[in-house]
């Protein structure tokens, strides 16, 4: 199996970017740019060499400024399908709110729309395609918050604390994880949710459901807040 497998890739810029604000007030944060460029473009960038042919991107803090940017729906010739939420569903409910656009049996790569990373992601696809599993994150071993748990297998056995069951290793979630269509099942449709409470019941219901791998080659960085933004922009980015 190759990593050109998972030909979608859905990347979450719906946020309102209540942290970054005043900057993100009139803009959605995935726009605002570093090194003269869209924060999202650099997330598309990594996705692109995992062989990615196609780009979801859900949008609903001031939507129209994404086509002012992508004007021909498109990102460097990959096509680019925007579905807008006119209520923002959260994590998991922006997932279900693009099912109909995934094929059947299709596996597609999710990541948040304002990291910048050139972190390897073929690790956790081949990791993804080993578990089996329904959904897998990407994981790295040190960061601002250590909340998901890992077993000695590589299965995720907590998120937040919420189990209390610390596992081997307590890491940082990169916001990048597969999910195969079929994990859809478990999600309501129009509800808003965080993508955290569907995983925490897989995982009680079955500790081996949720894959993860710890992948500390690279850079990673969250552009959650104004000082980090900032500080990218001086870094050169």
């Amino acid at each position: 199996m190759t990593t050109k497998q998972i030909k979608t890739a859905f990347i979450l810029g719906a946020g309102l970017g209540t942290r970054l604000r005043p900057l993100s007030e009139n803009m959605p944060k995935p726009l605002l740019e570093i090194g003269g460029r869209p924060i999202i473009t650099y997330a598309m960038e990594q996705l692109r060499a995992t062989g990615v042919g196609r780009f979801i991107v859900n949008t609903y803090h001031c939507a129209k400024k994404y086509a002012g940017v992508f004007p021909k729906n498109n990102w460097e010739g990959i096509p680019i399908i925007f579905r807008h939420e006119p209520v923002l569903l959260d994590t998991a409910g922006g997932i279900k709110n693009i099912e109909d656009l995934i094929i059947e049996d299709e596996r597609i790569i999710v990541c948040n729309g304002d990291i910048i990373t050139n972190m390897p992601l073929t690790p956790l696809i081949e990791e993804h395609l080993k578990l089996k599993t329904s959904i897998t994150l990407a994981l790295r071993s040190s960061g601002p918050l250590l909340n998901v748990s890992i077993d000695k297998e590589g299965f995720v056995c907590d998120i937040r604390h919420i189990l209390k069951n610390h596992g081997v290793m307590s890491c940082l979630f990169t916001g990048i994880y597969i999910v195969e269509k079929d994990f859809l099942k478990r999600l309501k449709a129009g509800k808003i949710e965080s993508i955290v409470l569907p995983l925490v019941e897989m995982i009680k219901e079955n500790p081996r459901s949720v894959g993860g791998i710890v992948i500390d080659n690279g850079y990673w960085h969250d552009v959650g807040t104004i000082e980090e933004y900032e500080k990218l922009k001086q870094a050169g980015f």
